[in-house]
């Protein structure tokens, strides 16, 4: 049985303060043996206020200083996403544990220095998608890997959300160069990565994508067919245009239809089981276990337990890289109008830099067609 490498505290320093910062914070002091240790940004007195709710006794500016003045063992990274990379970056080269909200990185090209970056140092690099860590999700992975749901046939993943012109007349969102794209990137990416861990492997996608509603530099919907490995294919649409907003999941195998449908977390009960004539026995391998919630403290759990007994991240860097890909071959398919399959996307595509290849192809509000 793998044991506890260090009885110690782990020490966690928040970089980044802001709204998504207090949900790390929430989940990780509901944890034995974590110790808040720092609260870091750039702005100090929001710093200090954060420490304050938390009870956290040391504040910084950077990482740096944060590290001049006392350990820490793992970085929550909590900032606007084309902070993500440079902050890993910067605490794989202490020898730290990071955390990545999502997306991991803005680029292919990002995700593969992370991944070279990390293979060098003392530190792991652990990738938010709390969706996989819910009790539904463990127990659905365990009974499609038993047989007994038969095999993936038919798919559909929507992302429904709504996000008024208000939202994105923020400075900094709906750029390129900040947020790595729009609801692709930053909100179906959840969804699409938790049927990504339930499926498998993606083998191919076509999509289309556009800017409809809202004045903004990136995409506000997209829409994809993705074939898997399996040979099972399935509808992604992610948009942010949607009034009646859902997260909704349905997963056709041979003996049962799965669907799952939430907002921004789930529990047991948000899951369905639909059993196929002559199949309800699988039902029945669904009633056990505990009811685990998806959320960041389902995942934290599982990240600070996999440190403290040395062993590698499960949601690593490597494995978001199938997300990721699919997320950028959805932009690159939606421009170009092609098909992509995985490693379409080489150093040599100007969609390993940026997710829009730096072609810019939302530029106006899109209208209805003459």
């Amino acid at each position: 049985m793998t044991t506890d490498i260090n009885p110690e505290p782990l020490k966690v320093a928040f970089i980044g303060t802001g709204g998504i910062a207090h949900a790390h914070a929430e989940a990780l002091r509901s944890l034995p043996g974590v110790d808040l240790a720092v609260a870091i940004d750039v702005d100090l007195p929001r710093a200090r206020e954060f420490a304050s709710k938390f009870g956290i006794s040391r504040t910084a500016t950077s990482l740096q200083k944060a590290m001049e003045e006392g350990n820490v063992d793992l970085a929550a990274i909590c900032t606007p996403p084309a902070s993500h990379h440079p902050l890993a970056m910067e605490a794989l080269a202490l020898g730290l544990h990071a955390v990545i909200e999502k997306p991991p990185a803005l680029s292919l090209r990002q995700m593969r220095e992370l991944e070279a970056t990390e293979a060098a140092s003392a530190g792991t690099i652990s990738c938010i998608f709390q969706h996989r860590f819910g009790s539904g999700a463990q127990r659905l992975l365990a009974m499609r890997k038993s047989g007994v749901l038969g095999r993936p046939l038919v798919g559909t993943c929507n992302t429904l959300w709504f996000r008024n012109q208000a939202y994105f007349d923020v400075p900094w969102r709906g750029q390129w160069d900040i947020e790595g794209g729009g609801p692709t990137m930053g909100h179906g990416i959840h969804q699409f990565d938790l049927l990504l861990h339930l499926w498998g492997p993606w083998s191919d996608v076509t999509a289309f994508a556009g800017k409809l509603a809202r004045r903004t530099n990136t995409e506000d919907i997209s829409a994809a067919i993705v074939r898997f490995d399996s040979g099972a294919i399935a509808t992604v649409i992610n948009s942010v245009i949607s009034p009646r907003e859902t997260s909704y999941l349905r997963l056709d195998f041979e003996n049962a239809t799965v669907e799952l449908e939430h907002l921004y977390g789930y529990q047991d009960s948000n899951w369905t089981l639909t059993a196929a004539p002559g199949t309800e026995g699988c039902l029945e391998a669904w009633n056990h276990g505990e009811d685990l919630p998806s959320g960041h403290t389902a995942q934290y759990g599982n990240i600070v337990d996999r440190i403290r007994k040395g062993l590698p991240p499960e949601s690593s860097i490597s494995k978001a890289y199938a997300t990721m890909e699919l997320a950028a071959a959805i932009y690159a398919s939606s421009v170009s109008g092609d098909t992509y399959v995985p490693g379409d996307i080489g150093e040599d595509s100007p969609f390993f830099d940026r997710m829009d290849g730096h072609l810019e192809p939302w530029n106006e509000l899109q209208g209805a067609r003459a």
